[in-house]
C-alpha cells in the first residue's frame, strides 16, 4: 500500500493470476491430464484413438506423437509438455508415449512429496541427481551392435512397429526401414531425409517394396510410350524447353499466307534444335522443371525418348542424388558427362496419372519406399509405423547400443536408483525414490494395458532381476522373461532421451509457482481491417488438418 491507503498496481488487473500452491497444483493436473491421455496408448496392447479433424476426416492411431500433434491443446503447462515429448520425437523417433507417461508420474509423485511437507526445489534437485544416475546405469546396460548384425537391428524395428495398426506386416515394415538406413548411411550418420515415402493407394501391403534409387509422380507425356527402358541415360533439364516470351510488348506482321508458313517453320526449327541438344547428348530419357513444348515431347518421344515435365524442385534433386546426373540450366550446355544413370525406368500409369521409378541406382545417396494398401487409412498407418521403424534404426546405426524392452530396462533403472538413494542425505532421497517408483510407471502401464495384474506383474519383474537384468515382461504369459532372448530390444538413445525429456518437463512444471494469464480479447475488439475475412484472396485460419 503507498501512503495515504491506496494500492500499488504493478500487474494489469484484467490478467488472470494464480500463484503459489494452487498455481503449481493447476500445473501439476494439466501435465497429469495430458499423460492421462495417451497412458492407454502404451504398449503392444495399447488402445487406439480416434482423431476427427474440422474437415471430417478420421485418423485412428495409438501412435502417440500423432496424437499429441493432432490434438487442439489449450493449457500452457500441457502444451508445454507435449513440446518436450515432441522433442523426443524428432530426436529419437519413438518413446513419445512413455515420456508423457514418465513426466505425469514424476509430478503425481512429487504432488505427494510436497503435500507432505517438502518444498519444490528439494524435488527438483533430488529429481535431477535421479535423472543423472538413471543415464550412467542404462549406459552400463547398453549392448553394443554393429551395422553388420542385420537381424537384431530389423529386431529393434519389429519391437518398435510391435502394437502399431500395422503390426501384421512388422517384418516387411522393419526389412525396408533397415533396407533404407543401411543405403543412406554414410560416414557412420543417417540423414532420413534421403529416405523418400511415396504412398499407392489401392494395392497390397505386401507389394509395399525398397526402391534403390527414386519414384515420382509424373509419367511420360505420350500415353502409348514403352513403359520400361533399360539402362536409362537421364538428362536433367531446370529450364524451359519451349520458344521464350520476349520481354517487351513486340508485334508481327503477317500479309500473306507464305510468311504464316514461314514463321511456322521457323518456330518449329527453333523447338527441335532444342530437342537436338538431347538427343546429340545420348540422352534417352528427359525429366524437366519447367514447361516443354507439345512439339518437343512429340519430337522425342517418337525417337523412343522418354520426356516430362513440371517436375518438383525436390524431385528434381532427388533424381541428381540417386543417378549421379547434374542439373542443367542451359540447354546448349547439355553433353554426355551431365547424364545421369539408372539400371531401370519403369512406368507405372492409369491414362495420364502414375509414377515413374528409376530403379537400381548404383550409389544411390536417395532411396524410396513405395507404401502401398488397399485404403489411405491403412496406407497412413503403414507410413507410422514405417517413421517410427525408420528413426530407431538411425538410432542404433549411429549409436552402436541397445538396450532390453519390455519394461527391462525400467525396471532395473528403478533397482539402481532405490540403493543409490541411501548414498544422498537430506530430504533429496525421498526424491529419488519418487523418481525410481514414477519410472516403474512404464512397464506398470504396458501391463496394465495387456490386462494383467499390474501388482503381480511388477513384483514377479523385481524378483526375476535379481539373476537376470534383461528380464521384461511377455505380455502374452504375464511371465518375466530375458527381453533379448526374446528379441525385444530397443535403442540406449531412446530410453536416456526419454529419461531426460521427462525429467525437464517434469522440473519446468515445479519451478512455476506464479502463472499470469491474458485474458482473450473478445472477436469484436479486433479491428476489421485485422479480420481473416477481409483479406484479399486469403481464407481464415483453420484448426490443424494434418491427417
Amino acid at each position: 500500500m503507498a501512503k495515504g491507503g491506496q494500492p500499488i498496481i504493478i500487474v494489469d488487473p484484467r490478467k488472470e493470476q494464480t500463484k503459489g500452491r494452487d498455481a503449481l497444483g493447476m500445473n501439476i493436473a494439466a501435465a497429469k491430464a495430458v499423460a492421462s491421455i495417451v497412458k492407454s496408448t502404451l504398449g503392444p496392447r495399447g488402445m487406439d484413438k480416434m482423431l476427427v479433424n474440422p474437415l471430417g476426416d478420421v485418423t485412428i492411431t495409438n501412435d502417440g506423437a500423432t496424437i499429441l500433434h493432432d490434438m487442439s491443446i489449450e493449457h500452457p503447462t500441457a502444451k508445454m509438455v507435449v513440446e518436450v515429448a515432441q522433442s523426443l520425437e524428432s530426436s529419437a523417433g519413438d518413446g513419445t508415449t512413455s515420456s508423457v507417461v514418465f513426466t505425469g508420474a514424476l509430478l503425481e509423485k512429487a504432488e505427494d512429496l510436497i503435500e507432505k511437507g517438502v518444498h519444490p526445489t528439494t524435488v527438483v534437485k533430488g529429481y535431477r541427481f535421479a535423472a543423472e544416475k538413471a543415464v550412467e546405469i542404462l549406459e552400463d546396460l547398453a549392448v553394443p551392435v554393429g551395422v553388420e548384425d542385420r537381424e537384431l537391428l530389423v529386431k529393434v524395428a519389429e519391437t518398435s512397429v510391435t502394437g502399431k495398426a500395422s503390426e501384421k506386416y512388422r517384418r516387411l515394415v522393419a526389412e525396408l526401414s533397415v533396407n533404407a538406413v543401411l543405403a543412406v548411411r554414410e560416414r557412420g550418420k543417417v540423414d532420413l531425409k534421403h529416405v523418400i515415402i511415396s504412398k499407392d493407394i489401392g494395392g497390397r501391403i505386401d507389394d509395399t517394396e525398397f526402391v534403390e534409387g527414386i519414384v515420382i509422380d509424373k509419367v511420360s507425356l505420350e500415353r502409348n510410350f514403352p513403359s520400361r527402358i533399360e539402362n536409362p541415360r537421364i538428362a536433367i533439364i531446370d529450364a524451359p524447353m519451349e520458344t521464350g516470351k520476349t520481354a517487351t510488348k513486340a508485334k508481327l506482321q503477317i500479309n500473306t499466307v507464305s510468311e504464316i508458313e514461314k514463321f511456322v517453320k521457323e518456330e518449329e526449327a527453333a523447338l527441335f534444335e532444342i530437342a537436338d541438344y538431347v538427343i546429340r547428348a545420348g540422352a534417352n530419357a528427359v525429366f524437366c522443371s519447367k514447361g516443354m513444348d507439345d512439339k518437343i515431347a512429340d519430337y522425342l518421344q517418337s525417337r523412343g525418348i522418354y520426356a516430362t515435365r513440371r517436375v518438383k524442385a525436390e524431385d528434381l534433386q532427388r533424381i541428381v542424388e540417386a543417378t549421379g546426373g547434374r542439373p542443367v540450366r542451359n540447354i546448349k550446355e547439355l553433353t554426355q558427362k551431365e547424364l545421369g544413370n539408372a539400371g531401370l525406368l519403369e512406368q507405372d500409369r492409369d491414362g495420364d496419372q502414375g509414377k515413374t521409378y528409376l530403379r537400381d541406382c548404383k550409389g544411390a545417396k536417395s532411396v524410396s519406399i513405395v507404401i502401398r494398401g488397399g485404403t489411405e487409412h491403412v496406407v497412413d498407418n503403414v507410413e507410422r509405423a514405417l517413421d517410427d521403424a525408420l528413426k530407431v534404426v538411425k538410432c542404433v546405426v549411429e549409436d552402436g547400443k541397445i538396450v532390453a524392452g519390455g519394461g527391462a530396462t525400467e525396471i532395473e533403472v528403478a533397482l539402481g536408483l532405490r540403493s543409490f538413494a541411501s548414498s544422498i542425505g537430506g530430504r533429496e532421497q525421498m526424491a529419488i525414490g519418487a523418481f525410481a517408483e514414477a519410472i516403474e510407471e512404464v512397464p506398470r502401464t504396458i501391463a496394465r494395458n495387456a490386462g494383467l495384474d499390474t501388482i503381480d506383474s511388477i513384483l514377479n519383474l523385481r524378483a526375476k532381476h535379481a539373476e537376470d537384468k534383461n528380464a521384461g515382461l511377455n505380455i502374452l504369459t504375464g511371465a518375466a522373461e530375458d527381453m533379448f532372448g526374446k528379441g525385444v530390444v530397443d535403442p540406449l538413445r531412446v530410453k536416456v532421451n526419454t529419461i531426460k525429456a521427462g525429467s525437464e518437463a517434469a522440473v519446468m512444471v515445479l519451478r512455476v509457482d506464479d502463472v499470469l494469464r491474458a485474458q482473450r480479447r473478445d472477436i469484436q475488439d479486433v479491428k476489421p481491417e485485422h479480420m481473416a475475412s477481409t483479406y484479399d484472396g486469403m481464407s481464415a485460419p483453420l484448426l490443424n488438418t494434418r491427417r
